[in-house]
């Protein structure tokens, strides 16, 4: 029976890192189905996951949403960007993430999750641009704040699912140890 819920979790946790795409926090996700696992499957034959293994997700969960954070706020910034297009980027990126996945959605399986990417990606332009419009700047001063913003999200959350990759075979692999 430990074998089912070992699987459970790792069909869980892939729900969790998928989260991420829509610009959900799906690492946290990631953490809080291990540590449920952690607390209510009691350890067999020596497996299981301890604190000590919860508490490395949780370091691993900070590193992926500093990658997020800083590559995106990196890119508006080394452009020149105000706070304002920073926020109105993350904004942005919320609402192209999920449009994007519903436009996307007639394609099977893959759709919603490249229209998430591709949505969020287009959305941290739009909100940047416009938060940089709205703040003054001229025309092509918010489209090259929002190409960095773009690029910026592209990265972060690149960085982030990787990190949220090696968190679910992390908890796979502590789990079965």
């Amino acid at each position: 029976m430990y074998f089912v819920w070992v699987a459970l979790l790792a069909v869980a946790n892939a729900g969790g890192w998928l989260a991420n795409s829509f610009g959900l926090p799906g690492n946290w996700l990631i953490v809080a189905f291990t540590a449920v696992f952690a607390y209510f499957v009691p350890e067999d034959a020596g497996r299981g996951i301890t604190g000590t293994g919860v508490s490395a997700l949780v370091g691993l969960a900070l590193v992926g949403e500093g990658l997020e954070f800083f590559a995106g706020a990196l890119g508006v910034s080394t452009k020149g960007g105000s706070r304002r297009g920073v926020l109105m980027a993350i904004a942005g990126t919320i609402v192209g993430s999920l449009l994007g996945a519903v436009v996307a959605s007639p394609i099977p399986i893959i759709g919603p999750i490249i229209g998430a990417l591709g949505g969020g990606a287009a959305g941290a332009f739009a909100g940047a641009w416009i938060g940089e419009i709205w703040k003054g700047k001229s025309l092509h001063e918010g489209f090259e704040i929002g190409k960095g913003a773009l690029l910026g999200r592209i990265l972060g959350t690149t960085g982030k699912l990787i990190v949220g990759a090696l968190m679910i075979v992390f908890a796979l692999v502590d789990s079965l140890i």
